[in-house]
């Protein structure tokens, strides 16, 4: 049921892993929060929360290691560095996650769901808004939408805003916006301790005002920042999405 894949990305500079669990069913890339590896999210029984999915061959749940994002809460390197990270994580995604998931669906078109908690959410929307032709839906749980905030020691120069939906938004052609238009983007947070659901609901306007697909749940604020609530609301939302 899991399969576990390593080599040497030229993109990212590094080795770098890609998990599956299931056999059979929908893929689904799952993003690791802040710097997190491929397993975090098996650590954290978000694996385990979605085994109805898995067993059922609904889904298959991939997961790789958060190169960026592990650049930018450690402060690796100057800002543009993070920034071209950043972007290159992005480039690793498409050109090389992207094609072992479809090899390993015997698939060559299959698109593929994104998901994620925190930074992960920011990762799942990412790869949504820039990459519309591989990727169909965003499930961002608890999202971080602009990572501004985290660089607080210069600019992180243009690979950085032309990786970060917020910024590169904007700047999209016509024909890129058409393709997005047909895919839809699923938010969701609490409003409880370290929570701000205004992330999700900024993000859900540029969306709307460019006519993307989405909506934002609150869960309200009993619930914290923290893998509870993304352990309710995974399986929950998978379930949905792939009905």
């Amino acid at each position: 049921m899991k399969h576990v894949t390593k080599w040497k990305s030229q993109r990212v500079q590094e080795e770098v892993t890609l998990v599956r669990w299931g056999t059979f069913g929908r893929p689904v890339l799952l993003f690791p929060t802040a710097g997190g590896d491929a397993e975090e999210v098996e650590r954290f029984y978000m694996i385990d929360v979605a085994g109805e999915l898995l067993k059922a061959g609904r889904v298959k749940i991939y997961s790789c290691d958060s190169v960026a994002g592990r650049a930018l809460v450690t402060q690796e390197g100057s800002p543009r560095h993070r920034g071209w990270v950043q972007d290159q994580f992005q480039e690793y995604v498409y050109h090389e996650v992207v094609p072992a998931i479809r090899a390993d669906c015997q698939t060559d078109d299959v698109e593929i769901i994104t998901a994620g908690s925190s930074i992960g959410a920011f990762n799942a929307l990412a790869h949504v808004v820039r990459y519309p032709d591989v990727f169909s839906h965003a499930l961002c749980m608890s999202g971080t939408f602009d990572l501004t905030k985290f660089v607080k020691d210069g600019d992180p120069g243009p690979d950085f805003r032309g990786s970060s939906p917020v910024h590169f938004m904007e700047r999209l052609s016509e024909s890129h916006l058409e393709r997005l238009r047909t895919r839809y983007v699923l938010f969701a947070s609490g409003e409880g301790e370290a929570e701000d659901i205004g992330e999700s609901w900024r993000a859900a306007k540029m969306l709307g005002d460019r006519g993307i697909p989405n909506r934002v749940d609150s869960w309200g604020p009993e619930w914290k920042h923290d893998w509870p609530l993304w352990r309710k609301m995974f399986p929950q939302y998978l379930d949905e999405l792939t009905k």
